[in-house]
């Protein structure tokens, strides 16, 4: 299972989850569900506290993985497989152009 802290701004929005049966989950944390209730951090993911599920990764978090000649060298640097779209936004995405960032966190056995 791997999971990643994602920030908007300076707060800590919700947390991503690649589950170990190749689920997607992303909840927003309660104190932003509360305190910041219209901040979504995409119009497709609405501010609300039930968890929101997929089988691939969210459209929205896909789109920050690099494509195109920028694809090819973080994926041949960090020898991520270009379809390991999980890897690949943990690996690039801590530093996004915008107001979200993606950072990982450390997988239950590492803690």
């Amino acid at each position: 299972m791997r999971k990643a802290q994602i920030y908007y701004g300076d707060t800590l929005a919700g947390i991503l989850t690649e589950t170990d049966d190749g689920f997607y989950t992303f909840i927003y944390e309660d104190t932003y569900v509360t305190e910041h209730p219209g901040d979504f951090i995409t119009f497709s993911m609405p501010v609300r506290a039930q968890v929101y599920t997929e089988k691939r990764l969210f459209p929205f978090f896909d789109g920050l993985i690099p494509e195109g000649w920028l694809l090819d060298i973080a994926s041949k640097s960090w020898k991520i497989n270009p379809n390991d779209r999980m890897g690949l936004l943990l690996a690039c995405c801590r530093n996004c152009i915008g107001a979200v960032s993606v950072i990982p966190m450390p997988a239950a056995d590492e803690e």
